[in-house]
């Protein structure tokens, strides 16, 4: 009796697993099968979407996030200005790429789509792609090394714990970093 429960369990373990679906269920009707519409709005809308997370964890705060706690880090006139301007030209940069990587990635799957993509097609689809991504982290990341020129360490320490970090060392390194 205990082999034929094995028996049927095992049976029953196998058929799981090969009518288990993909975690890619549900994204074949995306209207860019690799992009949510919620990465699509993001892009559009100039929104970090984690691209500055090596700047971000790392002590380097962001513009957006600086005029959300503006208070809270007692920014001075100058340092709002300056941050709204940093933000500003980050948006306006931000949004101008990820429309062209929205574009860049739609080309990609109506490649694919309408089955007219071969090697050297898929090839330099891919490097735009890259390409344009690359340009839209810099965008990013560049935005976040402005800000901390214009913030003094106990602001930046002050970021830090605001948003959760847990950074012993993230004020030290800065001192050379921001003139102000």
């Amino acid at each position: 009796m205990t082999a034929v429960i094995v028996i049927v369990l095992a049976m029953l373990g196998v058929k799981s697993l090969a009518s288990g679906s993909s975690s890619y269920a549900g994204e074949e009707t995306r209207e860019i099968k690799s992009l949510s519409n919620v990465e699509v709005e993001g892009l559009l809308s100039g929104k970090g979407m984690g691209y500055a997370k090596a700047a971000e964890l790392n002590g380097y705060p962001g513009p957006a996030h600086v005029l959300e706690l503006s208070e809270e880090l007692l920014l001075s006139g100058d340092q709002y200005r300056e941050t709204e301007v940093i933000f500003s030209q980050m948006e306006a940069s931000a949004k101008k790429v990820g429309a062209e990587l929205v574009s860049a990635e739609r080309a990609l799957d109506d490649a694919f789509r309408s089955k007219k993509i071969d090697e050297s097609s898929l090839l330099k689809l891919v490097d735009d792609i890259g390409n344009i991504e690359s340009r839209l982290r810099a965008i990013h990341l560049g935005a976040h090394l402005q800000q901390t020129k214009i913030l003094n360490d106990e602001q930046i320490s002050e970021y830090m714990d605001l948003r959760g970090y847990n950074l012993t060392e993230h004020g030290s390194h800065h001192k050379h970093h921001h003139g102000k």
